[in-house]
């Protein structure tokens, strides 16, 4: 194959968990994609994890009591 078109064809031939396991490579294969292929596949994942809810709930609740018991973060901070 020569092209990123014949590329893009002979994926759309591939089964669907031929076309899966190719999604896993991805990162590998384009290592600026990983970022996002991580995060699009922890957004995706709805395996319970009770211990990290728990956390979290537990940052919510004293958030809601005392709003000033963490550190506000702005946009400049990620700079």
């Amino acid at each position: 194959m020569r092209t990123a078109k014949e590329i893009e064809n002979a994926i759309r031939t591939l089964e669907q968990t031929e076309r899966d396991k190719l999604l896993q490579h991805l990162p590998q294969l384009f290592p600026e994609l990983a970022g996002d292929v991580e995060w699009e596949r922890i957004i995706r994942d709805e395996q319970p994890r009770p211990r990290f809810s728990a956390l979290v709930d537990s940052y919510e609740a004293r958030l809601s009591k005392e709003p000033d018991a963490y550190p506000k973060v702005a946009e400049s901070d990620f700079d």
